[in-house]
C-alpha cells in the first residue's frame, strides 16, 4: 500500500468511526475465510459490519473521535466491527459467533463514548432488541385498553345476569 492509499484509508476509518454508534475490536486470529464470511454476513443481517485494517492505520483514524479509547486495543490481528444504529443486534451476532467459534475473541468496545469490557458486551448481547421492545410495548399499550373495555363491559354483563336469574327465579 503506498502513501495515498493509506491517508485514503485512514481518512475512510475515521468518517466511520465518526458515524459509528457502537464499535467493537475482536482478534480474528485463527479463522478461516468461510468463517468470517459468515460472521459478516451475521452482521450484515444487523445493519453492521466488520472491517479488517492495520493497527497502525486504525491508531491514526481514531485519534478525534469517541471511539478513542480503542486505541489500546489495537495489537494483533484487529477487526473492528462497527454499528450504527442498533448496538444490541451487533453485541448478540458477536457474541454467538464468539461462542460458535473460539477463534474470535472480543478485546473490548466503546458505546456512546464509554469503554465497555468483554463481559459488558456479552451482557448487551443478552438484552432483547430495539424491535423486540417494541412489540413489547406495543403488547402492554393493547393491554391497558383491553382491560378497561373488559372492565366496562364487566357491569352491564353481571346486570344482565343478574335480571336473567331473577326473571328464572320467577318463572319457577
Amino acid at each position: 500500500m503506498n502513501r495515498d492509499e493509506k491517508a485514503g484509508k485512514v481518512q475512510v476509518l475515521n468518517e466511520t468511526f465518526n458515524k459509528a454508534k457502537f464499535a467493537v475490536v475482536t482478534d480474528y486470529r485463527g479463522l478461516k475465510v468461510t468463517e468470517l464470511e459468515k460472521l459478516r454476513r451475521e452482521l450484515r443481517n444487523n445493519d453492521a459490519f466488520i472491517q479488517v485494517a492495520k493497527n497502525t492505520l486504525l491508531k491514526i483514524a481514531v485519534k478525534g473521535t469517541d471511539f478513542e479509547d480503542l486505541s489500546d486495543s489495537f495489537t494483533g490481528t484487529t477487526a473492528i466491527a462497527f454499528s450504527f444504529e442498533e448496538p444490541v443486534g451487533t453485541a448478540k451476532a458477536l457474541s454467538d459467533f464468539a461462542k460458535e467459534f473460539d477463534a474470535l475473541k472480543i478485546r473490548s468496545a466503546v458505546m456512546d463514548g464509554k469503554v465497555l469490557t468483554v463481559e459488558d458486551v456479552t451482557a448487551l448481547a443478552k438484552l432483547p432488541t430495539r424491535d423486540q421492545l417494541l412489540g413489547q410495548l406495543c403488547g402492554v399499550l393493547m393491554a391497558v385498553p383491553t382491560g378497561l373495555v373488559r372492565a366496562l363491559n364487566g357491569v352491564p354483563s353481571n346486570l344482565v345476569y343478574a335480571l336473567q336469574a331473577i326473571k328464572e327465579q320467577k318463572e319457577n
